[in-house]
């Protein structure tokens, strides 16, 4: 058990040491192997390497990002904030609603994230900024917008964490839909209100024409309705138990492509680019996934396991103690893991607690879930932030972003409490859906 005391401390040294968090994996359990097992620890250490590899659910990782990198360049984003900005934006904070109703959409349509909030940013600012909009509520809207592929279904975070807790990825998706409902809603609700509270300035620089109404429906109709299609054929499919998780990110790999060529914006520079980002992103996740494998794999072997137990006893936690001991464990991991290597890490040391508890288990992945989202945008090590930096312009200070996301981190929080408090926000449409 001393062993398995060790290999977390290990770990966070190498991670914070700045060693990648596969190497830092890869080396903790090769080293933890070996002192408890010797050379036969190899035969572990392989054989969760494998069943890593070899896992069919998390093959649709691949095809998910594919999606979203033909999506990025299919010129569906501008299209999808020009048609939200038409609708929206006469409303009070209007081009701030657009964006956090493009980013629900997109992320239904890519399953990702990090790079929805990019492309968001980029069309984001300008416009809004050219209406005089707060540079806090900006950096809020676009990092909580950015953040909804996490939280909205088909999610790569989903699928990763259903295969790990060995639960339904139709079952998980389905329930996380009105709870990622909810917490879009209370976005848009405290949108509206800021809007009514401090009206934006007069907009500097001449109007935008405005469009005949004919146009605006037929732009549209165009917009959303192959938008919709392909959120219909992937997680319809899956929901409907016509295809595995597998297959319907390849369905929509597919219908992103053809998107892409419908509108004019393929090309081979095009594939090629959007092959290339999907071999970098999905080695890196799965090369993790492996390493965090072995890594549960040898802690587990060490009798991890009871040592977890023997804290949860000695501080005297009971089912509901522990669930937020766990979740707190996620929360603060989330500052210094992705999203990738903190679902690796948790998923298989609470799982078995959470099935033995009687717990739901999708009603926790849920909970978990939001958590990381959560996690992904709480200052100061936000990746959201981080994301955002990258593009913003120069008047835009960190400080101004960290103060902008502090209401969006109370939304969710706040969805947490609600989820947690009634959940059948998550088990009520699972038992309604046929198939998954």
């Amino acid at each position: 058990m001393l062993v398995a005391t060790l290999m977390f401390p290990a770990l966070f040294a190498l991670i914070l040491l700045g060693l990648p968090i596969a190497f830092s994996l890869t080396i903790v359990s090769v080293g933890a192997g070996l002192a408890a097992f010797g050379p036969a620890a190899f035969n572990q250490l392989y054989g969760s390497f494998y069943s890593a590899s070899t896992n069919f659910i998390l093959s649709a990782i691949p095809m998910f990002i594919l999606m979203g990198a033909l999506l990025e360049r299919s010129g569906v984003a501008e299209r999808l904030f020009k048609v939200m900005s038409m609708w929206l934006g006469k409303l009070p904070g209007g081009i701030a609603l657009a964006t956090i109703a493009m980013g629900g959409i997109f992320a239904a349509a890519a399953g990702v994230v990090g790079a929805v909030e990019v492309m968001i940013g980029m069309m984001a600012i300008p416009a809004m900024q050219r209406l005089g909009y707060d540079n806090k509520l900006i950096a809020g809207t676009i990092c909580a917008g950015g953040s909804l592929g996490t939280m909205i279904p088909p999610s790569v975070i989903a699928v990763m964490y259903a295969s790990l807790a060995q639960i339904s990825v139709g079952k998980l998706l389905a329930g996380m839909i009105l709870p990622g409902l909810l917490m879009v809603g209370l976005f848009l609700a405290y949108i509206v209100i800021q809007g009514m509270i401090r009206p934006t300035p007069v907009p500097k620089g001449a109007p935008e024409p405005e469009l005949p109404l004919g146009q605006k429906l037929w732009l549209t109709v165009t917009t959303l309705l192959p938008v919709f299609a392909l959120i219909f054929a992937v997680l319809g499919s899956i929901l409907g138990g016509i295809a595995s998780p597998t297959e319907a990110a390849a369905v929509g790999a597919a219908g992103a492509l053809i998107l892409c060529v419908l509108y004019g914006r393929f090309s081979p520079k095009v594939l090629t680019e959007s092959l290339s980002i999907t071999v970098r992103i999905s080695a890196m996740i799965l090369l993790i996934v492996a390493a965090g494998t072995m890594f549960m794999g040898v802690f587990a072997a060490n009798r991890g396991a009871s040592l977890i137990r023997d804290v949860i006893e000695a501080t005297g936690l009971g089912t509901t103690g522990m669930i937020v001991f766990f979740l707190l464990i996620v929360f603060l991991l989330g500052f210094v893991l992705d999203w990738t290597a903190n679902v690796l890490i948790c998923v298989p040391l609470f799982a078995p607690f959470v099935r033995a508890a009687g717990i739901d288990p999708i009603w926790f992945g849920t909970l978990v879930i939001i958590v990381i989202q959560t996690s992904y945008l709480t200052p100061p090590m936000a990746s959201a932030i981080f994301y955002l930096k990258s593009i913003a312009p120069k008047d835009m200070t960190y400080g101004q972003m960290c103060r902008g996301v502090l209401p969006f981190v109370g939304l969710q929080i706040l969805t947490l409490l609600i989820v947690a408090a009634f959940p059948v926000l998550v088990t009520w449409l699972p038992d309604r859906i046929v198939g998954i």
